[in-house]
């Protein structure tokens, strides 16, 4: 089995201490890794994770390493040491609509495709809120045992006038790992024609 955690640990360490690349190399050749997923943070890895999961697909074991980068500010500096500048894989991305010019720039700049670069409108949570509908997604906290939390939250004045799919989209984003657990919930929930289209085109283009 593709050791892709260890590859995913020393590429981040690579790009966040300038470490030589001879580790991850050496992990990319005995891996056989060829394309990296360029995500802002763990809860869009999480979301794939449990897309690739219901698909039937072990993507490491497909040479496809998902990498959260720890924000998007990050995309420079992973796409110029994983493009072909440094390990030379195949580049995809998904990111918010308001960070896609900062990454097809930087894709660019790696001399990466930036066709391959799926948009979600605000983030993948609210592609997923809106795909699933307000009350499925209710009812999804609900059976998660965050009733209490979820009316407690939507009673504060600063959710009052806002859109209940707005609403929601910033609950999950209250506590921390709960977008992360919430990634995988609602990529379950969802029904084969009803999956988002940048989490679609994504799946597509590997």
């Amino acid at each position: 089995m593709a050791d892709m955690g260890t590859f995913r640990n020393a590429v981040t360490e690579w790009a966040a201490a300038g470490i030589p690349r001879v580790p991850a190399q050496d992990l990319l050749d005995r891996e056989n890794v060829h394309t990296a997923v360029l995500l802002e943070g763990p809860s869009d890895a999480a979301a794939v994770d449990a897309m690739a999961a219901r698909n039937g697909r072990d993507l490491a074991a497909e040479g496809i390493c998902v990498l959260p980068m720890g924000g998007a500010m990050s995309v420079g500096r992973f796409a110029a040491l994983l493009g072909p500048s440094g390990l030379d894989l195949r580049l995809i991305g998904l990111c918010d609509e308001r960070e896609q010019d900062f990454y097809v720039r930087a894709l660019r700049r790696a001399d990466a495709a930036p066709h391959d670069l799926f948009v979600c409108a605000a983030d993948l949570e609210d592609e997923l809120i809106r795909a699933l509908g307000v009350p499925v997604v209710t009812q999804l906290v609900e059976a998660e045992g965050e009733s209490r939390q979820l009316q407690t939250f939507l009673q504060q004045p600063a959710q009052q006038g806002r859109l209940a799919q707005q609403q929601l989209r910033r609950f999950l984003g209250t506590k921390s790992g709960r977008k992360i657990h919430y990634g995988r919930v609602l990529v379950d929930a969802l029904a084969p024609h009803h999956v988002p289209a940048p989490l679609e085109g994504l799946f597509a283009a590997f």
